[in-house]
């Protein structure tokens, strides 16, 4: 086995407390809000049974699927139970941890000393008391009763409630700090080995974010992408191996819990580039080259990919006929209201597309994320012209993402003649489109997106423009407009039902 840096578990009969530190973990995270953590222990057995603790494990973890194993299969063993706290520190807490022991109370003109026989639960504060707020217990008591309160003992006299503000000790130690693994463990055999633990906690996630730079002028572009790692766990990893995976994992959501207290179950159980891909399963993994120190509350960026000169596509797409979709037209409505689809959007869309093949200095799968884009100024500056989200993109893909509306081109669209016979079960519905290039020295294409709504059998009868069919309702016309141009498309459409 190759040489790790571990921490210690003490073993014996009666139970022994250890505080763990976590050295040289390994994760998995993956871009739906959890990760896989894995780590290597060293346990020292005794034959029977044994008392174990491990501490800084993160505070979102699942224990229901808390493995420990010995890889290599020599030494046997089993939890026979295992309870997990992840508790916040509260006066709550340390009432619980000191019953049976005497500490101190303030009180409005005195420190008294009292005995904690009960940690219980502290009453309700008032925010506008002007005494202290643990004195209130009245409304508490009319509503809960007494079984919840602390019992406290004064001078040979039980009471429920706090008498004062409590002053606990100091901590010898920050254990009851750290969310806590408390295991026993059953083996056959007495030894020490090297353990693997694993298992899943929530609070950490990545994205990945692609920056797409665009040179004065021109469609020819430079790609960075970074991954961002977020850890909200409460635990920090210290030189971490990490891997990255992306894809589709079905995870049940319902099963994700932040545990805030107690949980008992057993269960048995050149420079090397920054992050490399790798296909795994049904899905893709990005391990990071090196070691990475992912620190709580943290958030830290690694870029991932880097490639220049990429082809580019910048479409201009004018879909005139507007559905509004919050509202659910029934199809004899589609095929008999003339007023059917004939809202126009004017926008022109802005949409950029690529190849991500390795001819065009990509060819790796692309983890979905937010991308944007920057265009060169004849200054030297970037500006930015747009960003949107693309879905996990193969290799081999073409992306096409929408970055905005076009200031300079304008669309506007009219039904001019609708006809039907329902004793013939056929309607003819007609369209003018114009669509406006304001530019002042630019020829551009303009791809005019038409829906047909009245029925899936459908005939073009009259067109002044060839057209393309995209899907089983939709066509597409290519008209080429010319500097402070107008070009007029038409067309006639035949239904039948």
């Amino acid at each position: 086995m190759k040489s790790k840096r571990r921490y210690w578990i003490a073993s014996c009969i009666v139970f022994a407390s250890v505080t763990a530190t976590f050295a040289e973990p390994s994760l998995t995270i993956y871009n739906q809000g959890f990760a896989v953590v894995r780590d290597w222990i060293e346990l020292s057995l005794t034959k029977g049974e044994n008392h174990v603790t491990v501490t800084n494990i993160t505070s979102k973890a699942e224990p229901q699927s808390v493995m420990l194993r010995d890889p290599t299969g020599k030494h046997t063993f089993r939890i026979l139970e295992q309870d997990y706290r992840a508790d916040p520190v509260s006066a709550e807490l340390l009432l619980s941890l000191y019953e049976g022991q005497e500490i101190n109370f303030i009180t409005e003109s005195e420190m008294v000393r009292g005995k904690i026989i009960r940690g219980g639960r502290i009453a309700p504060r008032r925010d506008n008391a002007r005494v202290d707020p643990f004195l209130f217990e009245d409304e508490y008591i009319e509503q809960r009763g007494h079984e919840e309160l602390p019992i406290i003992e004064i001078k040979g006299q039980l009471r429920f409630g706090l008498p004062g503000e409590p002053l606990f000790p100091s901590l010898k130690d920050d254990t009851i700090l750290k969310p806590t693994l408390n295991w026993l463990i059953e083996t056959e055999q007495a030894g020490h080995l090297d353990a693997e633990l694993c298992y899943i906690t929530w609070g950490m996630s990545w994205e990945a974010d692609y920056n797409l730079i665009y040179p004065e002028q021109g469609d020819v572009l430079d790609l960075i992408g970074w991954v961002t790692m977020k850890n909200e766990s409460h635990k920090t990893f210290e030189n971490a191996r990490i891997k990255l995976m992306a894809g589709d994992v079905n995870k049940i959501r319902g099963r994700e819990r932040f545990y805030g207290g107690g949980y008992g179950g057993g269960y048995m159980g050149v420079a090397a580039e920054p992050v490399t891909e790798k296909t795994f399963d049904e899905y893709h993994l990005y391990p990071l080259s090196r070691g990475t120190t992912l620190r709580d509350r943290q958030t830290k960026q690694v870029e991932f990919v880097r490639a220049t000169g990429v082809k580019s596509v910048r479409l201009y797409i004018y879909e005139g006929s507007w559905i509004n979709p919050a509202r659910s037209w029934p199809q004899e409505n589609m095929r008999n209201r003339p007023d059917y689809g004939i809202n126009s959007e004017m926008k022109v869309r802005v949409k950029r597309e690529f190849a991500n093949c390795e001819e065009n200095g990509l060819g790796i799968p692309l983890p979905k994320g937010l991308v944007r884009f920057y265009r060169r100024d004849d200054d030297g500056q970037l500006e930015f012209t747009g960003e949107n989200t693309i879905d996990h993109t193969p290799r081999d893909e073409t992306v096409r993402v929408y970055t905005g509306n076009a200031f300079d081109l304008v669309g506007e669209r009219q039904q001019v003649d609708f006809s039907i016979d329902n004793a013939r079960r056929i309607a003819d519905e007609s369209f003018e489109i114009k669509v406006r290039n304001h530019k002042e020295k630019q020829t551009v294409e303009i791809r005019v997106v038409e829906r047909l709504y009245r029925h899936r059998n459908w005939e073009i009868t009259k067109s002044n423009l060839d057209y393309t069919k995209t899907d089983s309702q939709s066509i597409e016309f290519r008209s080429t407009v010319g500097p402070d141009k107008e070009e007029i498309i038409t067309y006639t459409v035949h239904y039948t039902w």
